[in-house]
């Protein structure tokens, strides 16, 4: 199995090719929003494998811009949804409406809603009621939308990048953490340096970011798509990721004694599968056919910081999930011979 695997391995100038595609999607989304490369760099391994994204920041600091940018360059449909606490379900998928015919007949009309779009941007999505929540997330988990036992299925690709303002508690409803697991990412959007205000006044009126100057069509992000599912995954990489999942779970035999104390619940096993194929797009953007540790390991965060639930004693010791995922990816070792350096491999029974 695992020769066949490797002989089907993507060819170096194909890999090449999608590799020069895919940096010069990220070298445009550098040269539009600046001072936030890691952003786009996640924010594009997220998109190569399919995945919705949750953006967190604070207002202002380009997350809508970033996702109306992303979709111009990929030439995909883009709607927004602003979320407010009178949303209703129905405004977001769409409802049968009554329809009168030229011939005077009547018949129920399917109206699609904004989710019927390739890239949705959920704007502070935390200021919709549960209910409203539950319907947009229902939506991403199966990719289709049942209205009165009717299903209609979603745009191919479809995408939804969330927003959140992590500082505005009042009217807002957070997202349950058992829902938060249907994001790939949680990706924190900080502020920018001095340096790059400066670039920003000098260089922009009014803060406008310039069009994208190139984009590719929806045949060339298919071929992206179709190189990033022939990068190859090995058992040992298979495995560090399956171990490092594991050893955040503080049920786990051998877990580390921070996440016992730390941690109230570790990350899901969607969580080992997000790992996986966001590895393998990280991969592709390096230029590897085969996924290494060191991609895992850049992936990890976005991957985990939201799926990792802390318990009370860690916020009255103000720990956070990078923390922990720091701690994790430097004891978990990736040949699985030890959890960390100073735990001792037992010997078999027998002697040396």
């Amino acid at each position: 199995m695992e020769k066949e695997s490797e002989a089907s391995l993507v060819a170096p100038e194909i890999l090449a090719e999608a590799q020069a595609c895919a940096n010069r999607i990220l070298s445009e989304l550098d040269r539009i929003l600046l001072g936030h490369h890691e952003v786009h760099r996640l924010l594009l391994i997220g998109i190569l494998s399919r995945g919705h994204i949750l953006l967190e920041g604070l207002p202002g600091v380009g997350k809508t811009a970033l996702v109306k940018a992303l979709g111009a360059l990929l030439s995909l449909d883009f709607k927004r949804i602003q979320f407010t606490p009178d949303l209703l379900p129905g405004d977001i998928l769409g409802c049968s409406i009554l329809r009168t015919e030229p011939d005077g007949t009547r018949r129920m009309t399917f109206q699609p809603g904004a989710i019927f779009s390739n890239i949705v941007l959920a704007d502070e999505i935390n200021r919709a009621s549960p209910k409203t929540q539950s319907a947009m997330l229902e939506a991403m988990q199966e990719r289709s939308v049942t209205l009165l036992g009717e299903t209609r299925m979603l745009p191919d690709p479809f995408f939804v990048l969330a927003s959140q303002n992590p500082i505005e508690l009042e009217g807002t409803y957070p997202i349950p953490e058992a829902q938060l697991d249907r994001f790939l990412f949680k990706i924190a959007v900080p502020g920018v340096d001095a340096g790059t205000l400066t670039r920003i006044i000098s260089e922009r009126r009014r803060g406008e970011p310039p069009a994208p100057e190139w984009s590719i069509g929806k045949a060339e992000l298919r071929s992206l798509f179709d190189v990033m599912d022939r990068i190859y995954l090995s058992g040992p990489v298979a495995n560090y990721m399956a171990r490092l999942v594991a050893a955040g779970h503080p049920s786990d035999p051998a877990a580390l004694p921070e996440i016992k104390r730390f941690t109230a619940f570790g990350a899901s096993p969607r969580a080992a599968i997000a790992l996986a194929e966001s590895a393998r797009a990280a991969a592709l953007l390096a230029g590897r056919p085969t996924v290494g540790f060191e991609d895992v390991k850049s992936v990890a965060p976005a991957v985990l910081n939201h799926r990792l639930i802390l318990n009370y004693q860690a916020r009255l010791e103000k720990v956070t999930p990078f923390d922990l995922i720091d701690l994790l990816l430097e004891k978990v070792d990736p040949a699985g011979i030890a959890w960390s350096s100073d735990v001792r491999v037992e010997e078999p029974e027998g002697g040396k």
